[in-house]
C-alpha cells in the first residue's frame, strides 16, 4: 500500500515501552541461564496488547517501534553535557535491549534505530513525512519533547493512561500552541537531559514570555525591554546558553532514512517465528495465549530446573499486614524478647528520619521471629504531620526511648542470638551512635550479592519482587513526595506499623531463603570471610571520618577560580575576542569559523562538535583547545570537589563521613558516595592538591598504604606468564621488563616514552583493551597501537590462552570466578550485537579486578584485631589503597602491622606464586601520605 490519504501511521516509543516495563513489573530470569527477562515478559505484553487493540476506525495501516541507539547522538558534540547527569543504565536491564528489538522482529512490526540520532528525531521526521503524505499520525508516547509534533494530522496517545494529547493537551501542559513549545523549553531548561535554558525561569513564566513576544527570538531581540530587571539581565546574560538549549530540545523532522513509509504497512505476525521467540524467552503463558488466537500448535517447551543460585521460596504463609502487632510498652516488648531468645534469630530492621546514618534520629524499631509473625516498637514519633504549626510533642501510645533501648540492648548485643538485617551496615551506625554494639548478624542484602553478583540488584524491594512475589509498600505512600514530604516520626503510628513491620517479616523470609543456599552455590566461604565480617569494619570507618579542612578547600576553590579567570583572559587573547568560555557554540565558531582549524565536524543543526575528544585532537597543536581543556578541567575540580566537599563537612565532627557500598560493584570492589572519594583526580597536579584538605588533627599522622601493582601480578599468576612471575619476585621494574621483551631493548638503554608505551599496554590489557583505544592512550597510529597488542601477545601467548579460557568458561556456565571463589555473573555473555565485546572484555577482567577486591576485603578485615594495640584508626579505603590516622608515636608500628596484615592477606586459601607489596607513606595530610 502506498501510503497517502487514508493511511494511519502509529510511531511507538520504545525506549519508553521498555523503560515502563522495567520499572512496572518485578524482576524475572530465564530459568536456564539466569538471564534476566523481566522487561522483554512486559514489552512482548504490551506489543501484544497493541497488537489486540488495533482495530476500528482508529487502527494503524503503518506502525513502526522507534528505539535510541547508543547514548552518544549529535546533541552531545554540541554540548557535551547534554543528559551528562543521566544515571548508569541498571544492570539487569542492559542485557534485555537487544532482545526487546528481536521481540518487536518476532511480532512482524518495523523495529528502526538509527546510530547518533535519539527516537524523538526519527518519529520527528516519519511523523511530518506521513502528514506532507496527507495521512494521519498517532504518537504512542507520553514524552513532552514529542509535544513539539503535535498538530496538523499529529496527535499523541499516552498508552499507559489512554489517554490523547492534541493542541488542547499541549496548551495545558506547556502554556502554549505546540509551534512554540520548544521556545518555553529553551528558556525553562530540562533538568532531566542537562538541558541548561535560563536560570530561574521555569515552565510557567516561558509561557507567560512566550504568549507576550510571541516567539524566542523576538523575545531576546527585546530583551532590553522587560521590566523585571533580573528577568531581564538572564536573558541579555545567558542568550548564547538559551539559543543553544532550543537547538538541543528542536527534533530534526529532516533526517535522511534508509527507509521509507510504505516498509512501515502492518503484517501479520508469522506463527513459527513470533512462537518461537516467545518459547525462547520461556514465555510460557504468553506462547500458548497467541498460539490458541493464531490456531497454531505451540512449540514443545523444555522443563527446566530452577538454578541452585534462583532457588524457590519455601511454603511461607503470604504476608498479611493485620498480623503485625504495635508494641507500645515494656511488658508487651518484654514478651517478644522472650519469643526472639526462644528461636535464636530475629530479624531487624530500624526506621529514622534520614538516610545519612550520622545525622539521622531513631524512630522506631521492628522485629520479625518467623514468617509473619513481625511487630513494630514505636519510640519517637510526633503528634503532628509536618506542618508549619505542628509541635514536636511525642506522639501518645508508645514507650520512651531510652526505655525501649534498655530491653532492646541485651537481645541485640546477646551472642546467643543472630540478628539478621537488609542492608545491616545502616542499622548497625544507627545502634552504635546510641551506645549498642549489635552482633552477631546475617545480611540478606549480602547473602544475595554472594551468590547472584551480576544478575540483579540487591536491594529489599527488589528481592522481594524477585523471590517472594510481593511487592511492599512503597516508602512515599507514608512521607509523601517534593515539598510535601515529611519525615518518618512525622508518620502516624498506626500508617507506619504495616510498612515497617513489614520490612522486617520480608528481611526474615529471604534469609530462609538465601542462607541455606550458600552451601549450594560454594560461596559460603566467600559470604562468611569477605562479606558477613566487612559490615562492621566499614561501619567503624564510615563513623570516624576522615578530617576535612573547610579553609583549604576554600582557598583552593578561590585560587581555581583565579586560574580559570586567568585562563580566560588567554583564551580571549588566543581567540582574538572575548566570548562565554563554557558555550561550545561559540567556542565551535571561533575554533573551525574564525581560526578554520582543522579536523571540525558539524552536526546536523550545523553546530561544530566541541567535545573533549575533538579538543584533545587538536590541543597537540594548537593553543587555544589545550586552554580550554586546561578551563573545562579546573571547573570540574571546582565544582564536584572544592565547592562541593565543603557540604558534605559534618557540622558536629568536621570530619566527611563517606558510605561504602558492599554489593555495588559486580567485582567485589567497594563504592563510595556521599561523597565519592575514591575518584578524586591524582594524575593532575591540581588534583592532587585536593588530597591536600584531608588532614591528620594535631599530634596525629596520616599513613597510606598502597599495594603495588597487585592485578598485573594476579594477572601474572593466573595466566602463568613466566617471565612476569620472576621479574616480580626479582623486584624488577615490570613496565621496563615489559618493553625490553616487546621491543627488543636492553633495560639499561630503556626510554621513558618506551617505558611508558609498555605501562599502557600492561594496564591496558587487563581491561581488553583494542587498538583504538591504545591509540587514542598514546596518540599513536591506530595500526601501530594494534601491532603493540599484537606483538604484546606474541611475546606472552599465555596472557591471550587466558583471556580464551575466561570467555570459554563464561559462555558456558554465565559466570567467572575470582580466585577466592566470589562468582560474577555475566549475563550479557552469549548476546550479540554491540554489547557482546563490553561483556567479553568484563568477563577478562572480572577475575582480576575481583581477585584484588577480594585480597583488599581480607586484608581490611584482619586489620582490625592487627592493630588493637596501636593508637591508630583505619579511615578510607581507596581500591588498592588504606588510609590510617595514627598517633606520631606509633607510625612505625601501625606501618609494620598493616603491611604484613596487606601483604598476607591472600592466605592460606589462595597461594599466589608473585609476592604481594605494599607501598607505605605519611605526612599531615593524604597528598604527603600517598
Amino acid at each position: 500500500m502506498t501510503f497517502g490519504k487514508g493511511c494511519h501511521l502509529h510511531l511507538i516509543d520504545g525506549s519508553a515501552y521498555i523503560f515502563r516495563a522495567f520499572h512496572a513489573l518485578p524482576p524475572l530470569a530465564r530459568k536456564s541461564d539466569g538471564l534476566p527477562i523481566g522487561a522483554v515478559s512486559g514489552f512482548c505484553n504490551m506489543l501484544d496488547r497493541y497488537v489486540q487493540g488495533n482495530d476500528g476506525p482508529d487502527a494503524a495501516t503503518h506502525v513502526a517501534v522507534i528505539f535510541d541507539k547508543g547514548s552518544h547522538t549529535f546533541r552531545n558534540d554540541m554540548y557535551d553535557q547534554y543528559k551528562a547527569n543521566r544515571s548508569e543504565m541498571p544492570e539487569d536491564l542492559r542485557p534485555q535491549i537487544p532482545l526487546t528489538r528481536e521481540a518487536t522482529r518476532a511480532f512482524n512490526i518495523a523495529c528502526e534505530e538509527i546510530e547518533g540520532f535519539e527516537a524523538d528525531d526519527i518519529i520527528a521526521t516519519l511523523a511530518h513525512r506521513a502528514r506532507d503524505a496527507g495521512g494521519r499520525v498517532t504518537i504512542l508516547s507520553s514524552d513532552k519533547d514529542l509535544m513539539q509534533l503535535v498538530g496538523g494530522g499529529v496527535e499523541m496517545l499516552d498508552p499507559m493512561k489512554n489517554k490523547r494529547i492534541d493542541d488542547d493537551g499541549v496548551f495545558e501542559k506547556f502554556g502554549v500552541a505546540p509551534n512554540r513549545v520548544v521556545d518555553v523549553q529553551a528558556l525553562a531548561g530540562d533538568s532531566v537531559d542537562n538541558v541548561p535554558g535560563a536560570p530561574g525561569i521555569g515552565i510557567k513564566t516561558a509561557a507567560q514570555l512566550i504568549q507576550e513576544y510571541g516567539s524566542l527570538e523576538d523575545l531576546l531581540d527585546r530583551a532590553a525591554e522587560i521590566k523585571q530587571p533580573k528577568r531581564r539581565e538572564t536573558l541579555i546574560e545567558h542568550r548564547a546558553q538559551i539559543e543553544l538549549s532550543k537547538r538541543l530540545v528542536q527534533l530534526d523532522c529532516e533526517m535522511d532514512l534508509p527507509f521509507g513509509l510504505d516498509d512501515l504497512e502492518i503484517k501479520d505476525a508469522v506463527a513459527d517465528d513470533l512462537l518461537e521467540f516467545l518459547n525462547k524467552m520461556e514465555f510460557r503463558s504468553l506462547t500458548r495465549r497467541i498460539a490458541d488466537r493464531l490456531g497454531a500448535e505451540p512449540p514443545a517447551m523444555v522443563d527446566v530446573a530452577p538454578q541452585a543460585d534462583a532457588p524457590d521460596a519455601p511454603e511461607d504463609p503470604a504476608i498479611d499486614h493485620s498480623s503485625y502487632e504495635i508494641v507500645r510498652d515494656a511488658a508487651a516488648l518484654q514478651d517478644w524478647l522472650d519469643r526472639i531468645a526462644r528461636a535464636g534469630t530475629v530479624a531487624v530492621d530500624t526506621e529514622t528520619t534520614s538516610l545519612n546514618e550520622m545525622q539521622a534520629d531513631l524512630v522506631g524499631v521492628s522485629l520479625a521471629v518467623a514468617p509473619g509473625e513481625a511487630c513494630y516498637v514505636p519510640l519517637t514519633h510526633r503528634s503532628g504531620g509536618g506542618d508549619l504549626f505542628d509541635t514536636d510533642a511525642l506522639a501518645e501510645g508508645q514507650m520512651p526511648l531510652d526505655a525501649g533501648l534498655a530491653l532492646l540492648k541485651p537481645m541485640l548485643e546477646d551472642p546467643a542470638i543472630l540478628k539478621v538485617g537488609q542492608n545491616m551496615k545502616y542499622d548497625f551506625k544507627i545502634f552504635a551512635r546510641l551506645g549498642i554494639t549489635v552482633g552477631p548478624i546475617d545480611d540478606t542484602m549480602l547473602l544475595s550479592y554472594a551468590q547472584n553478583g551480576g544478575l540483579h540488584n540487591h536491594g529489599m524491594d527488589a528481592l522481594s519482587d524477585r523471590y517472594l512475589n510481593h511487592r511492599p509498600i512503597p516508602i512515599k505512600e507514608l512521607i509523601g513526595t517534593g515539598k510535601a514530604q515529611v519525615t518518618f516520626d512525622r508518620v502516624e503510628i498506626d500508617k507506619a506499623a504495616p510498612y515497617a513491620a513489614e520490612d522486617a517479616d520480608i528481611t526474615l523470609r529471604l534469609h530462609r531463603l538465601f542462607k541455606p543456599r550458600l552451601h549450594v552455590n560454594r560461596v559460603t566461604q566467600v559470604y562468611e570471610t569477605l562479606e558477613r565480617p566487612l559490615v562492621p569494619v566499614l561501619a567503624r570507618m564510615e563513623m570516624t571520618g576522615v578530617k576535612v579542612d573547610r579553609d583549604v578547600l576554600s582557598r583552593m576553590s578561590g585560587k581555581f577560580a583565579q586560574k580559570m579567570a586567568a585562563l580566560e583572559e588567554d583564551i580571549h587573547a588566543s581567540a582574538g575576542k572575548p566570548f562565554n568560555v563554557g558555550s561550545p557554540a561559540q567556542l565551535g565558531e571561533i575554533l573551525f569559523g574564525d581560526m578554520g582549524l582543522p579536523g571540525g565536524k558539524k552536526t546536523k543543526t550545523g553546530a561544530w562538535s566541541t567535545g573533549a575528544d575533538a579538543l584533545e585532537d587538536l590541543a597537540t597543536e594548537h593553543d587555544l583547545p589545550k586552554l580550554i581543556l586546561d578551563w573545562r578541567q579546573l571547573s570540574k575540580l571546582k565544582s564536584t570537589y572544592t565547592d562541593a566537599l565543603q557540604g558534605h563537612i559534618d557540622p558536629d565532627t568536621g570530619r566527611v563521613h563517606t558510605s561504602y557500598s558492599i554489593a555495588g560493584a559486580n567485582t567485589g570492589r567497594l563504592a563510595s558516595t556521599d561523597p565519592n572519594l575514591q575518584n578524586i583526580p591524582i594524575r593532575t597536579e591540581e588534583g592532587r592538591r585536593i588530597r591536600e584538605a584531608f588532614v591528620a588533627p594535631e599530634g596525629r599522622v596520616l599513613v597510606a598504604l598502597d599495594y603495588s601493582q597487585i592485578e598485573l601480578r594476579i594477572l601474572a599468576h593466573i595466566a602463568g606468564i613466566d617471565q612476569l612471575k620472576q621479574a616480580f619476585k626479582d623486584g624488577q621494574d615490570i613496565h621496563a621488563l615489559t618493553a625490553s621483551e616487546m621491543f627488543g631493548v636492553p633495560l639499561e638503554d630503556m626510554t621513558p616514552k618506551v617505558r611508558r608505551q609498555a605501562k599502557a599496554i600492561n594496564f591496558g590489557v587487563i581491561y581488553g583493551i583494542s587498538g583504538f583505544g591504545l591509540a587514542r592512550n598514546l596518540r599513536i597510529p591506530r595500526a601501530e597501537a594494534q601491532a603493540f597488542i599484537d606483538t604484546y601477545f606474541e611475546r606472552f601467548p599465555g596472557i591471550r590462552d587466558y583471556m580464551d579460557d575466561t570467555v570459554k568458561f563464561a559462555k558456558a556456565h554465565n559466570r567467572v570466578e575470582t580466585l577466592f571463589g566470589r562468582r560474577i555473573h555475566t549475563p550479557e555473555i552469549n548476546a550479540k550485537g554491540p554489547g557482546a565485546g563490553f561483556a567479553k572484555r568484563a568477563a577478562i577482567n572480572a577475575p582480576i579486578q575481583g581477585t584484588a577486591a577480594d585480597v583488599i576485603r581480607r586484608a581490611m578485615v584482619r586489620m582490625e584485631d592487627a592493630i588493637a594495640g596501636i593508637d591508630a584508626k583505619m579511615l578510607l579505603q581507596v581500591h588498592d589503597e588504606l588510609l590510617f590516622e595514627v598517633a606520631e608515636d606509633d607510625v612505625d608500628k601501625l606501618t609494620t602491622a598493616a603491611r604484613e596484615v596487606m601483604e598476607g592477606a591472600h592466605l592460606p586459601v589462595v597461594d599466589l606464586s608473585v609476592p604481594l607489596i605494599v607501598d607505605a607513606g605519611q605526612g599531615a595530610n593524604w597528598a604527603e601520605a600517598h
